[in-house]
C-alpha cells in the first residue's frame, strides 16, 4: 500500500516513516502542504495522512484539493488541536478519520487499516493462487472452501498477501498485530502461526518460505 505522509515535524515524520514502513506501507513523505498537494496530484496513493498544521499550505487546504480530484482516497488527519470545532472542520472538509497528538502508533495503524478495509470495493476479493481473500468480511477461502482463521492468523495472512513476493519481517508482523514481541508471546510464537498457516494453505498453490535471518515470503507454488 502506498501512503503519503504529510508532516512537518522532522522527528515525528522520521519515526512514522520507519514504523509505517515496518508495517508494510510504502511511504512518501511531504514536509509541507505545497509538496503534499503536488504529490497527491501527480502520483497515485492508496491512503494519505495529513497534519492539519502544515506550513505553506495547511492540511485542510490540501484535503480540499484532494477531494476535488480524488474523492474516494482515504485521508486521516493528524492534529494537535483538540477543540471540537477543529475536529468537526476536518471531517466536514472530507477527512475520513483523525488522530489527536500525542498518539500511540498502534492506534494510528489500526485506524489506517480500518480505512483501507472500508475503501475496498464490496465483494471484490483478492485472488492469489487458489486463495481468495475478502478484506471487507475478513474471510479467506481456498477453492471455494472457507478457511477457519483466528484473528492473528487472518492478520498474518493478509499481510503476507499484501506483501507477496516480498520478505515480511517479524517486526512487520508484530506491528501489524498491534503488539510487541513480548505481547505476542515471544520465543517461537510467530513460527507457530506460520506453521498453522502453511498447513491451512496446503491446497492453495501457495508456499510460505522462511528466509533465514530476514523473515517470511509468500509465493505461488509453481
Amino acid at each position: 500500500m502506498k501512503l503519503l505522509l504529510a508532516e512537518d515535524d522532522a522527528m515525528l515524520a522520521d519515526a512514522l516513516n520507519t514504523q509505517l514502513g515496518g508495517a508494510g506501507f510504502e511511504v512518501e513523505h511531504a514536509p509541507n502542504g505545497a509538496v503534499a498537494d503536488y504529490l497527491l496530484q501527480k502520483h497515485a496513493f492508496d491512503i494519505a495522512v495529513l497534519d492539519i498544521g502544515l506550513p505553506m499550505l495547511d492540511g485542510l487546504a490540501v484535503l480540499s484539493h484532494v477531494r476535488q480530484t480524488h474523492p474516494s482516497l482515504p485521508v486521516l488527519l493528524l492534529t494537535a488541536r483538540d477543540a471540537l470545532d477543529d475536529r468537526v472542520a476536518g471531517l466536514q472538509a472530507g477527512a475520513d478519520d483523525y488522530v489527536t497528538k500525542p498518539f500511540d502508533f498502534p492506534e494510528l495503524l489500526a485506524r489506517l487499516q480500518a480505512l483501507l478495509r472500508r475503501s475496498q470495493p464490496a465483494n471484490t476479493p483478492a485472488l492469489l493462487g487458489r486463495l481468495s481473500l475478502d478484506h471487507t468480511s475478513r474471510r479467506a477461502m481456498v477453492g471455494g472452501d472457507p478457511l477457519d482463521l483466528s484473528g492473528r492468523e487472518w492478520g498474518l495472512l493478509a499481510l503476507l498477501v499484501q506483501q507477496r513476493d516480498k520478505v515480511v519481517t517479524k517486526e512487520q508482523i508484530t506491528q501489524a498485530w498491534g503488539t510487541d514481541g513480548a505481547e505476542v508471546g515471544g520465543g517461537n510464537s510467530i513460527e507457530v502461526y506460520i506453521h498453522r498457516l502453511r498447513r491451512k494453505l496446503e491446497d492453495a498453490d501457495l508456499v510460505i518460505r522462511t528466509v533465514r535471518g530476514l523473515g517470511y515470503l509468500l509465493e505461488t507454488d509453481t
